[in-house]
Order: structure tokens, then C-alpha cells, then sequence
């Protein structure tokens, strides 16, 4: 698997104009799944995301976790992060896992 992770103050996923889902103060998951994933690796990612210390304390040192900012996550699946362009001009998806 493969993550992007990024801190917002806010973050929504709109589909066609329409706001499917959103987040306040918390984590945007981009997630791609590949073709070889291990059985435990999301549970080994989840629990790494949600304890990652990321998020700044009163003395503005990253030490805070997603638990300790009561933090919410929006995960969203992005097959395009097992994009190879290595070759040629037009990228190959197939190491993605299928929809």
C-alpha cells in the first residue's frame, strides 16, 4: 500500500459537485492498494497513521497525534500512486490492485 498524508484544517470529496464527505481538523489519506498487499498491512498502516506524531504542541514541536488533537481522517482511494512512468510517455497501472 501507499499513502499520501497531509494535515488540514478542513478537507472535502466531492463527487460530480456534490460533497460526499468531509473533515475537520485531522488527516486526507490518499491511499493506493496494490496487487501484493500482506493480509495485516492496513491494520499496520491505520494504527501508524493514527499515532504518527504530526501535529504541533504549545511549544510548537511535532508531538501530538491525531488521538491527542481529537482529530478526524478522510481516506481516500487513489489507484494513481501505483503510477509507474518509467517507460514510454504514458503510465502503467498494473501494479494497482483492480476496483
Amino acid at each position: 500500500m501507499r499513502l499520501v498524508i497531509q494535515r488540514v484544517t478542513r478537507a472535502c470529496v466531492r463527487v460530480s459537485g456534490a460533497k460526499v464527505s468531509e473533515v475537520g481538523q485531522g488527516l486526507l489519506v490518499l491511499v493506493g492498494v496494490g496487487l501484493k498487499e500482506q493480509p495485516d498491512e492496513p491494520d499496520w498502516l491505520a494504527s501508524k497513521v493514527f499515532n504518527l506524531r504530526i501535529f504541533e504542541d504549545a511549544e510548537r514541536k511535532m508531538n501530538r497525534s491525531l488521538a491527542d488533537v481529537a482529530g478526524e481522517v478522510l481516506v481516500v482511494p487513489q489507484f494513481t500512486l501505483y503510477g509507474d512512468a518509467r517507460k514510454g510517455r504514458r503510465p502503467s497501472w498494473a501494479a494497482a490492485a483492480p476496483p
